[in-house]
């Protein structure tokens, strides 16, 4: 998976080209920065077609677990005696436009092929969905969170991580007073100030999620 800003969106920033030492150290350094971002949102951010999950449902709902959706193709139920796999047919099933399917009670008026001791029953809880997801351009606040992360341990006069003043000589270098203002160390790391920043994008709760492929 990609990393969600680039060097050039660093150099953007700081406006200039990094350094043989510091573009030596930039790819590791978003690859991780990009990490801590999915992991706290739960959000893969860049465009993906046909992407498959098994999940299930709450009820007669399915929250789908990557934004922005942006198609639904196929609902699959998952060992729905005695048919092991069953594809939804239109009609059983419905997405609301953003993220939610919600899949129709076993009803003959609705399920016309089910065997005739499944309908009203409670259904399948578990379905494989195939669904499109994802930002045609990740999200400008987001590759700003991720930019953030970097530069403030790529710029730091020193690795030595929680050092709050260096003396070399006559040259003294001070981190800062406030708490949470030493020396970053040598990775990096979502601040107060990333999380609040990316509240907007983290999933808190929704229907239980397998990644198929």
């Amino acid at each position: 998976m990609a990393s969600l800003a680039t060097v050039a969106d660093l150099e953007a920033r700081i406006g200039r080209t990094l350094t043989t030492t510091e573009a030596a150290r930039a790819e590791a350094l978003l690859a991780d920065a990009s990490g801590l971002i999915r992991g706290y949102t739960r959000q893969h951010f860049e465009q993906v077609e046909d992407d498959v999950v098994q999940l299930t449902a709450a009820g007669s709902f399915i929250r789908l677990p990557q934004r922005p959706v942006t198609a639904v193709s196929s609902v699959v139920a998952i060992s729905y005696a005695p048919v092991p796999d069953l594809t939804l047919p239109e009609g059983t099933w419905g997405w609301d436009g953003i993220d939610l399917i919600e899949v129709y009670p076993a009803a003959s008026d609705v399920w016309v092929s089910l065997p005739e001791s499944l309908y009203d029953a409670a259904g399948p809880g578990t379905f494989r969905i195939t669904y499109d997801h994802g930002y045609a351009d990740i999200p400008a606040d987001v590759v700003a969170v991720c930019c953030r992360m970097v530069l403030s341990v790529l710029l730091a006069p020193t690795m030595a991580e929680g050092l709050v003043q260096e003396r070399v000589g006559q040259y003294a270098y001070q981190y800062g007073q406030a708490a949470g203002q030493a020396s970053p160390g040598a990775t990096v790391r979502l601040s107060d100030a990333d999380r609040d920043d990316l509240a907007r994008y983290k999933r808190t709760s929704g229907t239980i999620a397998v990644r198929v492929r």
